[in-house]
């Protein structure tokens, strides 16, 4: 399966294991929960969909890479304590708390999360003296004589054999006990997720064209050569890096990220192509509606005349800018959403008595509170900053303008709001000409060429500009999508009807 879809069934797993009855009961026993176990290539994004699993079911996690231990901070270590048996005392050996079950009752204190996923990472990598602790704990749910705590989920990650010469394979007992998950690298899911995470074109454009580069492991007579997906990620992190403070990347950067020398050399020398293409193309000035007539038609002659590997970076550029739009829109509608939802509580709390100055200290604490123990994410920092910066001016205003009223106070708020609520508007209208006029460029550019199937096929997988344009429309979208469509229909009978032909012949 790919990444998306083990995504789904964790998801699906937890949401069973975790099922109570009318008293709080777990419906299925603790023996029946099998750990969940993520077998795939390194850089897939097993540890990743960890996390976004735990935060999309809100929660724990505690996280190891179980190499990094010895058996004594896995099992615990031992201590001689003194039991009676039988009316005589003996010394025995007993083990403190493992280090990784302390930490999953300090996730629990820290959080108030009473239900999470404990994740061991590289499990099959581990020393030989830790195999049998291993097999224990995922056998047992146990760590040494130590249980994992009632309503937290075992999951664990690891790598084929033919990745990793230190991995071992499991046995049949061990695998008779476990929910095995076996994970394979797609590069029309991983896309989907570029495109959600907004990585750099130059990266999502090369592997458009070249999809065999996209992940690649081989042992060689100079050592391992290796591509993966984490190498694609952080290469563009830090691409963007380098063009933000004006360094220029590199083939000798580049190799550090992507540790397959051909791969890389041929990388590099796309992405000079690729800046050339930036700069040759303005995508932000065309998708804004700022090109003259003249300018405009002089652009699509430009990439309708060009190679085809250059028409198609050009579509990389063009979906680069939609997404970016895309994203900006998503940020602000969920932000407007958040918003009128507090806004709403702190009506209810003035029609209650309470005061908006008490409301605002309440939520800026609560905030504090959740950043303290880490329970936001980047996004929802930021909006939940934002949302009290907006509560912290509405009483400001409230106190310059001598407002007392519970009512007089909530027209200050849903005038707050009401002018959120137009910045969501106006960048939706923004995004929609931006389709528009796209789409304009493409049809003079490419007119019925493959590279609008091209646009169409990635905007369909991109998840964000779906739903902008369930939302909102967009009429050159489903007007290509029906030619397309109707093509490959009329390709596909034509086929069939070559295969008639020859079977009536023969």
């Amino acid at each position: 399966m790919n990444i998306k879809d083990a995504k789904k069934e964790l998801l699906h797993t937890i949401q069973v294991y975790t099922r109570k009855d009318a008293h709080g009961r777990y419906l299925m026993p603790a023996m029946r929960q099998r750990p969940l176990l993520l077998i795939g290539p390194p850089g897939i994004g097993k540890t990743a969909i960890m996390e976004q699993v735990a935060k999309e079911c809100r929660i724990g996690l505690v996280s190891y890479t179980i190499t990094h231990h010895t058996r004594q901070s896995a099992v615990g270590l031992p201590v001689i304590v003194k039991k009676n048996f039988q009316g005589k005392e003996y010394s025995i050996t007993e083990y403190t708390m493992s280090e990784i079950i302390a930490s999953v009752y300090e996730k629990i204190e820290e959080t108030s999360c009473k239900e999470g996923i404990l994740f061991i990472d590289e499990i099959n990598c581990v020393s030989e003296t830790l195999v049998p602790t291993m097999l224990q704990f995922l056998q047992n749910k146990t760590f040494g004589t130590h249980p994992v705590p009632e309503g937290w989920i075992i999951a664990a990650a690891g790598n084929p054999v033919e990745y990793n010469r230190s991995a071992r394979e499991f046995d049949i007992v061990t695998l008779d006990r476990v929910k095995r998950m076996d994970i394979e690298p797609d590069l029309d899911i991983w896309k989907e997720y570029a495109y959600a995470r907004g990585l750099h074109t130059s990266v999502i454009s090369y592997l458009n064209l070249k999809k065999e580069h996209f992940y690649h492991i081989e042992n060689t007579a100079d050592g391992v050569s290796f591509v993966t997906a984490r190498g694609w990620e952080d290469l563009s992190s830090i691409l963007f890096g380098y063009e933000e403070l004006g360094f220029t990347p590199d083939e000798k950067l580049i190799r550090q990220y992507i540790q397959d020398n051909d791969i890389a050399r041929d990388f590099a020398a796309y992405y000079q192509l690729y800046a050339k293409y930036r700069r040759d193309y303005p995508i932000a000035g065309l998708l804004e509606g700022n090109l003259s007539e003249k300018n405009f038609h002089a652009v699509c002659a430009m990439a309708s005349s060009a190679p085809s590997d250059e028409r198609l970076s050009v579509c990389s550029l063009l979906l680069d800018g939609w997404n970016r739009y895309f994203l900006l829109f998503e940020k602000e509608d969920h932000f407007v959403i958040r918003l009128q939802e507090t806004l709403s509580q702190a009506k209810a709390a003035l029609l209650a008595g309470s005061s908006l100055t008490d409301f605002a200290e309440q939520y800026r604490n609560a905030l504090k509170i959740r950043q303290q123990n880490q329970l936001l994410d980047g996004r929802e920092t930021d909006e939940s900053e934002k949302t009290a910066r907006i509560l912290e001016n509405c009483l400001i205003e409230t106190r310059k303008k001598r407002l007392n009223t519970p009512e007089e106070i909530i027209d200050v708020l849903r005038a707050a709001l009401s002018r959120s609520a137009t910045s969501r508007k106006d960048l939706a209208q923004k995004t929609q000409l931006a389709l528009k006029q796209g789409f304009a460029f493409a049809k003079t550019a490419f007119h019925d060429g493959p590279e609008l199937l091209f646009l169409i096929s990635d905007l369909s997988h991109n998840s964000h500009a779906m739903s902008f344009i369930r939302t909102f429309g967009c009429e050159e979208y489903f007007v290509f999508s029906k030619k397309l469509e109707f093509r490959k229909e009329r390709a596909q009978l034509l086929q069939e009807i070559d295969a008639a032909t020859f079977n009536f012949r023969g």
